[in-house]
């Protein structure tokens, strides 16, 4: 069958789920938006309630955004796609199989799509407050200085090694499939919020390419917009390949997940 028709295939069967797709990277860059705009503007009330200090407004951030990925993930229609939101987890679990190539592809431009549009629709809606320093369009940079870059991508790999190890293990092990239901889209979201508090100063915690570039373009500006895509795709291509070589019996044993999930809901 030529890969065309594949695609064609592809889009009629699965268009609903695609579409999920990009609308939770948009749920996501929305939510994220307005979270640093009310607890990192000046102006804001409850960035005042927070208080002056950064990392307890960062903890602000990180509940709104793994509380977001986690409803998302057990929602009938995440359920469904598999609530990847992210080319670099969709990357992850088509290396392993886990996604035909012709759903991965629409996948990742649902992604980059949806970025694209929620970063420039959060850039027109929260245009009086999103140009602040400390909110910056909601964009990722690294930190400044000469090697800033270097420490950024660093913790992007590690970020992103973590996160989808810990969806990889909860899908898998024996011990996290009793949870899978419970268990991975919880996970994620702790994850999450975890790493807005402790990783978001060193490189602004994107772990994903699409959710960069959405804010990058409507801010009009990319600094260093290449390890954004080097470190989480990476990272999550190499973490999925170590997966499927040391734990490749167990894997085979506990049918792993396929996306799209096409049954009955």
């Amino acid at each position: 069958m030529a890969f065309a028709t594949r695609m064609t295939q592809a889009l009629r069967q699965h268009w609903r789920h695609y579409l999920v797709e990009a609308g939770g990277i948009m749920a996501f860059l929305a939510f994220s938006g307005s979270a640093a705009v009310l607890c990192h503007h000046p102006d804001s009330a409850v960035a005042r309630a927070l208080g002056p200090q950064e990392w307890v407004q960062r903890v602000g951030v990180g509940l709104v955004v793994g509380s977001l990925i986690a409803a998302m993930a057990y929602s009938p229609w995440g359920k469904r796609s598999g609530a990847h939101f992210n080319p670099a987890v969709t990357l992850g679990f088509w290396h392993l199989g886990h996604i035909a190539t012709a759903d991965a592809l629409w996948y990742v431009l649902a992604q980059f799509a949806g970025a694209l549009a929620a970063g420039a629709g959060m850039h027109w809606a929260l245009a009086p407050w999103f140009d602040h320093p400390s909110i910056h369009y909601n964009t990722t940079k690294p930190i400044d200085g000469p090697h800033g870059w270097a420490l950024a991508l660093g913790a992007e790999v590690l970020i992103s090694s973590m996160l989808m190890l810990g969806l990889l293990w909860s899908l898998h092990s024996a011990r996290g499939k009793k949870w899978t239901g419970a268990l991975a889209g919880a996970l994620a979201g702790a994850l999450l919020a975890l790493f807005v508090v402790v990783e978001a100063p060193l490189s602004g915690m994107s772990l994903n390419p699409a959710r960069t570039l959405g804010t990058a373009v409507a801010a009009g500006e990319a600094p260093h917009l290449w390890l954004y895509f080097v470190g989480p795709l990476g990272a999550m291509w190499a973490t999925a390949e170590a997966f499927r070589r040391y734990r490749q019996r167990r894997v085979l044993a506990a049918r792993p997940p396929r996306y799209p999930d096409n049954s009955p809901m």
